[in-house]
């Protein structure tokens, strides 16, 4: 990715996206450093890495009345941990992502007279911090039961761990209910696809963030796929996954 100027950033926060309320998002990432000096260092300071840490801080016009707006997501997030994806450039398929588990840590509202009525917040990590890729986009509604495009992620090394976000951001029909999973194999074309991730089933707008075990995946494709029942179900979601 080439530079570029930060006009179409994406961030979503469980079951809401906040995208189209937020002009500014920042996400910070760090590792404490433990220092370790002795009379052996030579005259430099040595020093270990400590407990990681990842924040994610937004702000902007402040909107209610609807369980997708920010006021409303805001308070029923807070103090509660969730999945929260941040997209830099977009959130098409394969699209750059950031995506963790954290913590619905505080809620600003309100300013001046005659100002445009805002918001802040901030999320902190309860998992690591994963460098991803969009695994299904947004703006695409899903009636009925299919996959999603394959991603080559590469293989997952003992050790490290698929990482895999979902946001249920809209419900609609009788009944409707979705339940999402990642699945991985060796082609492009899934001749034998295995799941390695599954969600809990979902009925209503929110969302859920999972990780494998730790041991190794030798498979390199990643893609999405889910099932829908209901009459007349739509879902409007999206997810992110990545390796760590």
């Amino acid at each position: 990715m080439s530079k570029f100027v930060l006009l179409n950033c994406r961030l979503y926060a469980v079951g809401a996206d906040l995208t189209g309320a937020s002009n500014k998002i920042e996400l910070t990432s760090e590792v404490e450093d433990k220092e370790t000096t002795n009379y052996n260092s030579a005259g430099y300071k040595e020093l270990l890495g400590g407990l990681g840490s990842a924040e994610i801080t937004g702000e902007g016009q402040w909107e209610a009345g609807d369980p997708s707006l920010v006021d409303n997501a805001s308070w029923s997030q807070l103090g509660g941990v969730g999945p929260w994806t941040v997209c830099p450039a977009g959130a098409a398929v394969a699209d750059l992502a950031y995506l963790t588990s954290a913590l619905r840590s505080s809620y600003v509202q309100g300013e001046s007279v005659g100002e445009v009525a805002p918001w802040s917040g901030t999320a902190k990590s309860a998992w690591p911090l994963v460098r991803g890729q969009i695994g299904h986009p947004a703006g695409t509604a899903r009636t009925s039961t299919g996959t999603g495009t394959a991603i080559q992620l590469g293989a997952v090394p003992a050790g490290k761990r698929l990482y895999a976000a979902l946001h249920v951001l809209s419900v609609a029909g009788t009944t409707p209910s979705i339940t999402a999973r990642i699945e991985s194999d060796n082609a492009v074309g899934f001749p034998s696809a295995t799941t390695q991730l599954t969600f809990t089933a979902a009925n209503a707008a929110g969302g859920e963030v999972l990780r494998t075990s730790g041991s190794a995946i030798t498979d390199d494709w990643f893609r999405v796929a889910w099932t829908i029942t209901g009459t007349t179900p739509s879902f409007m979601f999206a997810t992110s996954f990545g390796i760590r």
